[in-house]
């Protein structure tokens, strides 16, 4: 009798929706383009400096904190998913060690997921890179709140 070849191995799964990988990649970008503030003496209205001051990283700008918000408010299956989706994008693993990037991003799971990816510097581009891995892209009507 001859021997029945393997299955085809199947395409690795992304637990988390792309709709909200989408809106996690435009507030990391948000967050990423801010610089230090550097103007003391802003001009009165936005128009006055050029609109410099938006990119500006002044206390209480609530771009980290929406960032943040963002990412605690996934379930813990969908944090491991976005860890393991930046590493895909940095280049840590590839697509065929999705598994063990999963597995590696769940062990080292903790309460400081915001922390550690807010962290990685160009994250929304390694996220962006990671949904391309698995097929996906997104544009600015992905992002849903």
């Amino acid at each position: 009798m001859p021997a029945i070849p393997d299955a085809a191995p199947q395409n690795p799964t992304l637990a988390i929706a792309t709709d909200k990988v989408a809106f996690i990649i435009l507030k990391a970008r948000a967050y990423d383009a801010k610089e230090p503030l550097t103007d003391d003496e802003s001009g009165s209205n936005p128009t006055d400096d050029g609109d410099a001051d938006i990119l500006e990283d002044a206390p209480g700008d609530l771009t980290r904190q929406e960032l943040a918000d963002a990412i605690r408010a996934l379930n813990e299956e969908e944090q491991i998913n976005l860890v393991a989706l930046a590493w895909l994008g940095r280049g840590t693993y590839d697509i065929g060690e999705w598994d063990q990037a999963l597995e590696t991003a769940r062990t080292e799971h903790n309460k400081r997921t915001a922390q550690y990816l807010i962290g990685l510097p160009l994250l929304g581009d390694y996220l962006e890179e990671g949904l391309a891995a698995f097929g996906e892209t997104i544009n600015d009507e992905d992002a849903v709140e």
